[in-house]
């Protein structure tokens, strides 16, 4: 599901919950309109988080450790 899509049943749903004053017999709008609203906002979490994890570059690898084993005569 692409970022419109999501965009969009944000928008939907907006409308369903605080735009509409229809009545239908055995559907209650504001409850659809909070659960188009609820997909939505976790369709743009899901995206976000992948186009993150696509984005990130590995870290740099570390410094080679060097460890000293003389200490050039003094003991």
């Amino acid at each position: 599901m692409g970022i419109g899509w999501c965009i969009g049943l944000l928008a939907v749903g907006g409308i369903l919950t605080f735009a509409v004053d229809w009545h239908m017999a055995g559907v209650n709008l504001d409850l659809v309109g909070l659960i188009l609203m609820a997909v939505g906002i976790i369709g743009i979490a899901a995206y976000v988080s992948i186009f993150k994890r696509r984005r990130m570059q590995p870290p740099p690898p570390a410094a080679p450790v060097i460890e000293e084993t003389h200490r050039h005569g003094y003991e």
